[in-house]
């Protein structure tokens, strides 16, 4: 005999019968009690502990998107703006720059004069050709300043050379003269 039952029998000796609960008094009086087995507690599952502080929230669980894990979010309409991706902002902001820089370079070099079409001449003077005068050495001495090239190419077409070797000495050539 198992020691529980040993202790039980004892204990019921000492107690009388009104004293014993009617579930465990026995039906029969020559049957003897058998002490029933308590069945083994079940583990109670485990809860993760509460940490305190200003709220009684559960803490949220972030994906990886940064949108909280089991909550769903309302639903927003997608914005009807146009969404690029970080190899479009690139190209968008290569392209920009180049067309800014060229309007810049432009702009720069037709301030310093690079890009003027020409000098402006406002009149015209007789010139007579002396012997060993080129059209160019006539043009840098009647517009110094001026690009010789431009002059040259206005003198030929004043008057009406085909080449700056058409020239003769004591020949009268209109020279234009910037102003």
């Amino acid at each position: 005999m198992s020691t529980a039952a040993v202790a039980a029998d004892a204990l019921g000796r000492h107690r009388s019968p009104e004293a014993t609960p009617p579930s465990r008094r026995p039906a029969n009086p020559h049957l003897k009690a058998v002490p029933t087995v308590a069945p083994a507690p079940t583990a109670a599952p485990r809860r993760r502990p509460r940490i305190d502080g200003a709220t009684t929230d559960r803490m949220p669980v972030r994906g990886c998107s940064g949108e909280e894990l089991g909550r769903r979010l309302a639903v927003q309409p997608e914005p009807a703006t146009l969404r690029l991706t970080k190899r479009g902002r690139m190209l968008l902001t290569a392209v920009s720059v180049l067309v800014f820089g060229a309007a810049i370079l432009v702009l720069g070099l037709r301030v310093a004069g690079v890009l003027e079409p020409g000098p402006h001449f406002t009149h015209t003077v007789s010139v007579q050709v002396a012997p060993g005068q080129t059209l160019w050495s006539i043009a840098q001495d009647t517009n110094p300043g001026q690009d010789p090239a431009a002059v040259v190419e206005k003198i030929a077409n004043l008057n009406n050379l085909t080449t700056p070797a058409d020239i003769t000495p004591g020949q009268t050539l209109q020279i234009p003269v910037a102003g």
